[in-house]
């Protein structure tokens, strides 16, 4: 393919990235759907425009850092969207979803792996591979702005913002089981190392990146006056310093990364409450419009843009990565265990006793789309030796046909059903005002 001909088709795609939303709003489908069957068209059944393999030998890697960098924008796309200090918003929800949910889901999917006729540690591994749901994926889903109250969207946002930092320690316990990573005696070093030491460790140097950095900055607009310039570029280094000393002291840099921006909005909130506080006079009745917010919402803006190519630039690489080969009943069996029967018996065990209404339960059992991270770590567990086994392959075609499968019927639903949802809402803020006007 020539140079032009590759000017042309980037191009295209550019364009049809810019004026997808407004196209996609007339239609029941996700952006991320559109470019992954724009991947096949461009992979080896259609233009073979791309001809990627998952083999170690071959793009495993280059897999592996495109979808790193692709998760790494988007968890702290959403970390800045969540507040963090306000009363109203309900943490307990996505906690037990990234951590007794995922367990439930994990242990659940193993267990169909193992029916169908897998070893254990195997189906370990795939069940820790396909747990994370995406926060690359869920726009639909996810809050719009950091003073989004609903307690379904915040839940889905930060469940995703959680459990693809969470997930690694039973992707290196699975691993472990099959002999590439050191377990310890008893698990003991597993558990000290990848559990403990990894998160907490993860939570501890994301908040104090995000929150320092922040504070930084803000001390620098105060005695600078009212700009420093180059925000945008402030929060791509942000990301990078974050992950970058995560990696150095072995923790989990994906939660780190996540933790960071919302520690960059928690001060934010922090800073804009004690001004309005101390000046409660007209001047700073709009928060939006103080210094103290434009560094996190010009930061949000271009990231967010930035996470609208890299998600094209991941589904273009899924799409193309789709073989006729992965069309199994075994690999349709567990796709199907994990999205219509695990998935929504975990979240109604969690939410049992929650603050979710029925309709919110519903759609949060449905909402659990495979994506991005489920790549991610596929990628990463190749790269390390796993590539080399015999079971490679069969692993990377039951993530593959799993994650399309979860694109697909997510992306076909997850607008209609929010659309559904919000009317719902409204009509009842609705009925509620008027009930309260006749009372």
């Amino acid at each position: 393919m020539t140079f032009a001909n590759w000017c042309l088709f980037l191009g295209l795609l550019l364009l049809i990235m810019s004026i997808s939303d407004s196209l996609l709003k007339k239609i029941p489908f996700s952006s991320a759907a559109v470019y992954m069957i724009l991947g096949v068209a461009a992979g080896p059944y259609g233009l073979e425009l791309l001809d990627l393999s998952m083999g170690i030998h071959d793009d495993a890697h280059l897999l592996e850092i495109l979808t790193e960098v692709v998760v790494l924008v988007s968890l702290f796309a959403v970390g800045l969207k969540l507040p963090v200090r306000s009363s109203h918003a309900p943490w307990k929800v996505p906690i037990l979803l990234a951590t007794v949910a995922m367990v439930v889901t994990i242990g659940l999917t193993a267990a169909v792996g193992v029916a169908l006729g897998g070893s254990l540690a195997v189906s370990l591994l795939v069940g820790a591979l396909l747990a994370p749901t995406d926060p690359v994926l869920a726009s639909e889903v996810q809050v719009s702005h950091g003073e989004d109250r609903d307690a379904l969207r915040f839940g889905l946002t930060a469940e995703g913002g959680l459990n693809d930092g969470t997930a690694f320690p039973f992707v290196m316990l699975a691993l472990g089981l099959m002999g590439y990573h050191e377990l310890g005696p008893y698990g003991m070093t597993w558990f000290g190392v990848d559990v403990l030491w990894a998160v907490v460790g993860g939570i501890g140097i994301g908040w104090l990146c995000g929150a320092g950095f922040t504070r930084a900055v803000m001390a620098l607009r105060r005695h600078k006056g009212s700009a420093i310039g180059m925000e945008s570029f402030l929060a791509l280094g942000l990301i990078a310093v974050t992950y970058g000393l995560s990696i150095h002291a072995s923790v989990y840099g994906f939660l780190a990364v996540f933790v960071a921006g919302l520690g960059m909005r928690g001060i934010e909130q922090e800073v804009v409450g004690e001004v309005v506080k101390a000046n409660p006079g007209p001047e700073v009745r709009s928060p939006q419009r103080l210094p103290a917010t434009e560094v996190t919402n010009i930061a949000l803006d271009f990231i967010e843009d930035l996470e609208k190519f890299a998600e094209m630039a991941a589904m273009l690489v899924i799409g193309s990565l789709l073989t006729l080969e992965m069309l199994t009943w075994p690999n349709a069996a567990l796709a199907a265990s994990l999205l219509f029967v695990i998935r929504p018996l975990s979240v109604f065990l969690v939410t049992w006793r929650s603050d979710w209404t029925g309709p919110q339960r519903r759609i949060g059992a449905w909402m659990g789309v495979r994506g991005v991270g489920s790549m991610y770590y596929l990628a990463f567990v190749l790269t390390h030796d796993l590539g080399l086994d015999p079971v490679a392959d069969h692993i990377t075609q039951v993530v593959l046909f799993t994650v399309a499968a979860s694109v697909v019927l997510h992306g076909v639903s997850a607008t209609p059903i929010m659309t559904l949802y919000k009317n719902r809402k409204r009509r009842r803020k609705s009925k509620d005002g008027m009930s309260r006007e006749m009372g």
